[in-house]
């Protein structure tokens, strides 16, 4: 006969293995960093305790036989080797549980893949000199990336190719694609069925975002996305700020809390929110504001 101590165990361990399962399934917010030295150092976001997952935004050149480039703004100067500071500031991340991934691509820089050579060759410079490979050269210093995000704006072709080598390793896998579905840029990619996460920019999109009182337009895109039967969890993107998206989209907070996101909540798709970008979201105080929400 069991004792006393070990039925309490045995009723106890299901709703620890209850627990450990929500916890891992959290939604959560997602955040970009690196281009606006106002918006502090990366230690700084993650010790906000709001975010999920933070994107180091961008390595903003690659491709056409161009050599990759990392480009964070103010923050440091790459072609001297001084964003390798931030090493210490990624691990500290990660420490809290907090993924940390590199973005590729944003709305202003050079690149594009002419080949899938081009692509394998890129995928294999990200291992080398972000992941898990090894390089004399890496931009960030020894820190070790979770994961690569695209958020590709031009050039849509041989992304499907990059995300296909990178999976090969299995880090995370995340994609930034516009609200007007299909994504002009990363439809094949995103078709692969290989990424983890899925942050949708409802904004600067007319069309698709929410706009003066109305979140007809939001709620029917995000629907659009959550019906793609390749994408396993879908973020709602969202501006920090009206600042943060010169096109439209933002979204009140107090509006987001009772209005949006317990619609979008109802998918099972969901993961969470992603913020354009840091240094808005610390102006305005809006993960803080959403965070009990999500």
């Amino acid at each position: 006969m069991a004792s006393l101590t070990q039925v309490s165990v045995l009723l106890l361990f299901p709703l620890f293995l209850i627990s450990l399962f929500k916890s891992s399934h959290a939604a959560g917010i997602a955040v970009y960093w690196g281009q606006n030295t106002g918006e502090g150092s990366l230690e700084d976001a993650c010790n906000t305790g709001n975010y999920q997952f933070v994107n180091i935004a961008f390595l903003s050149t690659f491709g056409n036989g161009a050599t990759p480039q990392i480009n964070l703004a103010g923050h440091c100067d790459a072609t001297t080797n001084g964003c390798s500071k931030f090493s210490s500031e990624i691990k500290t991340c990660q420490g809290k549980g907090i993924k940390v991934l590199l973005s590729l691509g944003g709305g202003a820089g050079s690149y594009s893949l002419n080949s899938a050579d081009e692509a394998t060759q890129l995928a294999n410079y990200l291992w080398d000199n972000f992941l898990g490979g090894s390089s004399n050269s890496r931009p960030l210093g020894d820190a070790v990336l979770d994961g690569i995000d695209f958020d590709i704006e031009a050039g849509g072709a041989h992304f499907d190719e990059l995300a296909r080598a990178l999976k090969q390793h299995n880090v995370i896998l995340a994609a930034a694609p516009q609200c007007p579905y299909p994504d002009a840029h990363l439809d094949s990619a995103i078709k692969t069925g290989l990424f983890d996460h899925v942050w949708v920019q409802f904004y600067n999109n007319p069309q698709c975002q929410y706009s003066s009182g109305n979140t007809n337009n939001l709620l029917n895109s995000w629907k659009q996305w959550t019906d793609v039967s390749e994408i396993k969890q879908v973020f709602l993107g969202l501006p920090a700020s009206e600042g943060a998206a010169p096109s439209g989209g933002f979204v009140p907070a107090d509006v987001l809390n009772s209005q949006v996101l317990p619609s979008v909540k109802s998918s099972p798709k969901y993961g969470g929110v992603m913020l354009w970008d840091r240094f808005n979201d610390g102006q305005n105080g809006y993960s803080t504001a959403i965070k009990g929400s999500v």
